[in-house]
């Protein structure tokens, strides 16, 4: 018997693909890990600079990459509805055996990705100031703000496109190269750092060129990776852009642009009540501005665990359900879910027991400040490990095309819950209002996406009763 027959009598074609044949928590590792470390990674070019700006600046140069900060949530909306929706869009044409759509998915995505950079580095430009105001910048701030910033801005344009790509690689089933490829960019910025700030005294304006120097070898890495396509053909003419395909694209990838969106919504409002309640407390504006920016990030830092196993589940879930393998796919949400759970609460407990040495890394300051940012480290990290739910149930249901409850998820969090608190917890508690605004959303959030979760859950083992007569019938 010939090999082809061999397969054939087995039931899989020879050029069936991995993601629908491996065992689920072997296809989840294989995926998850990089994603994982991609995640990291894009959440140690925020850290780091905060530690070496902290250390050679100090905590005003902190505030200042915190005010900043909106027009990295604005460069990640763009990039992520895109890049999102193209992977999302990708994995599940390819599921369905539509080759070529899925290719001219590819090509109208990267183009997307080109033009938006564009758009948003002119317009931040052109509106610099303003707009530093309007996020929170106090007068002792803003000139560290501006010289951060405009060099900054120009590293969206790495960062839309290498967004893009990354996922890309990752759909076309070569999580390891995007990751070692986001692991050069951090590895650059992490050695450029210091260099910039200490040796050639640039500070903030160093540690932005350091980023997006950083940020532009991971797009190139992810630009040589379009000759290795495996599944995939990067044509030109596919970078015409088609209105049915940027549908497609902007749809599914619209809850990844609202949940970043709405999370640059909630940072004008956090930085807006952190001024007007910090300033009527002991620890006056700046303090509370510098912490929260701090951690955020950290706190990022163990979102970047959980959201990276998450993110390398989506090329499994497309897939899967593309193909109609709904057991596999029930089978991948409550692995992913588990798995997120575990990390997470692994990782809340090392903020709890740790948060005077963490805090320590950004930079030594006076004991107001120290104490100041140790209470909000331990009261905004509190219930980080039951984030998991959340992040699964909003990858799951972009993934398999259902963009209403994704973009429901997305806007849970930060809009349903998070804001109303930052307006009304002010009121009653002062700036520790703001601070535990985080723990009681993060609670209301998941409780809802549970919900949710559970309903779809019984939609699968519907569908799976459903196929299961279909094939006896047969």
């Amino acid at each position: 018997m010939t090999k082809e027959a061999t397969t054939a009598a087995n039931g899989v074609s020879s050029g069936e693909n991995i993601l629908g044949t491996k065992p689920i928590p072997e296809l989840l590792l294989k995926f998850a890990v990089p994603s994982v470390i991609s995640m990291l990674v894009n959440s140690i070019y925020n850290l780091v600079d905060q530690i070496f700006i902290g250390q050679g600046v100090g905590y005003l140069g902190n505030a200042a990459t915190n005010v900043v900060f909106p027009f990295v949530m604005i460069s990640m909306a763009v990039s992520l509805m895109i890049s999102v929706g193209t992977a999302a869009n990708v994995g599940l044409n390819l599921g369905k055996g539509d080759q070529d759509q899925a290719n001219r998915i590819l090509g109208n995505g990267l183009f997307l990705a080109l033009i938006s950079g564009f758009v948003i580095l002119i317009f931040g430009e052109g509106f610099m100031v303003p707009l530093l105001r309007l996020f929170g910048a106090t007068d002792n701030i803003l000139p560290y703000a501006i010289d951060y910033g405009r060099i900054y801005l120009v590293g969206t344009v790495f960062t839309t496109i290498g967004i893009l790509l990354n996922d890309i690689i990752r759909a076309d089933g070569n999580p390891s190269y995007s990751m070692r490829a986001m692991l050069l960019g951090a590895g650059i910025n992490i050695v450029l750092d210091p260099l910039f700030i200490f040796v050639f005294h640039w500070g903030v304006q160093g540690a932005a060129l350091a980023t997006i120097l950083g940020q532009l070898a991971t797009l190139i890495c992810g630009l040589l990776y379009l000759k290795k396509l495996r599944t995939l053909q990067m044509k030109k003419e596919n970078m015409k852009l088609k209105g049915d395909v940027v549908k497609s694209i902007v749809t599914l990838g619209l809850s990844s642009f609202f949940t970043q969106f709405a999370a640059l919504f909630m940072q004008i409002i956090m930085n807006q009540q952190t001024i007007k309640y910090g300033e009527m407390s002991i620890y006056g504006a700046d303090i509370p501005l510098t912490v929260f920016g701090i951690v955020n990030k950290v706190n990022g830092l163990m979102m970047s665990l959980i959201m990276g196993i998450s993110t390398g589940s989506q090329p499994l879930f497309s897939f899967n359900y593309g193909a109609k393998k709904f057991q596999r796919v029930k089978q991948l949400v409550k692995t992913a879910m588990i798995s997120c759970v575990v990390i997470g609460f692994i990782g809340m407990l090392c903020l709890q027991s740790f948060p005077n040495q963490i805090i320590s890394i950004f930079g030594q300051e006076s004991d107001l400040y120290n104490e100041f940012a140790v209470m909000c480290l331990k009261n905004m990290t509190i219930f980080i490990f039951v984030m998991g739910v959340q992040m699964v149930a909003g990858v799951y249901y972009q993934a398999v095309g259902k963009p209403v409850g994704a973009l429901l998820l997305s806007l849970s969090r930060q809009v349903l819950f998070m804001i109303p608190c930052f307006l009304i917890l002010p009121i009653f508690f002062g700036i520790k209002g703001v601070m535990w605004s985080f723990p009681v959303s993060d609670v209301l959030s998941v409780a809802m996406a549970a919900l949710m979760l559970a309903v779809e859950m019984r939609k699968l083992n519907q569908m799976i009763r459903e196929d299961g007569s279909v094939q006896a019938q047969a």
